[in-house]
């Protein structure tokens, strides 16, 4: 006979009820912690990641002009067989994204703490 409540027994391919409950709890508790963030956050528009995305712009942009008008003035100040001006566009370029590589690894490093929990409110962080 099947019976209307559930009881801890298993049936055939199912989980136990406990399991169940546990696994409920978990979600649960995951879904209060990200309103929790996002409450703690605030709301954040499209400006903010156009703000972000100028940021990693701009860390390409600032190195890479640089080092076309410090290769402009040497190619200038002492001339000679090799540009400097393409030379130094080559490196302002590599530096650039660098440092790009590094706002967004940076960036990134924040979002998966987020995920993962770990500034959450009230509980205390590993570093102190």
């Amino acid at each position: 006979m099947i019976s209307l409540h559930d009881s801890d027994e298993p049936r055939s391919g199912e989980e136990p009820v406990s399991d169940r409950h546990e696994r409920l709890r978990q979600e649960i508790g995951s879904a209060e912690a990200r309103k929790l963030r996002a409450r703690r956050r605030g709301e954040q528009s499209a400006w903010f990641g156009l703000g972000t995305f100028g940021l990693v712009g701009w860390s390409v942009a600032v190195p890479t002009v640089l080092g076309v008008v410090v290769g402009m003035w040497i190619d200038r100040t002492w001339p000679g067989t090799v540009s400097w001006t393409l030379m130094l566009l080559f490196v302002g370029i590599v530096v650039g994204c660098m440092n790009a590589w590094y706002w967004v690894s940076r960036e990134r490093t924040e979002i998966e703490d987020e995920i993962n929990g770990a500034d959450l409110p009230g509980e205390d962080s590993p570093d102190e």
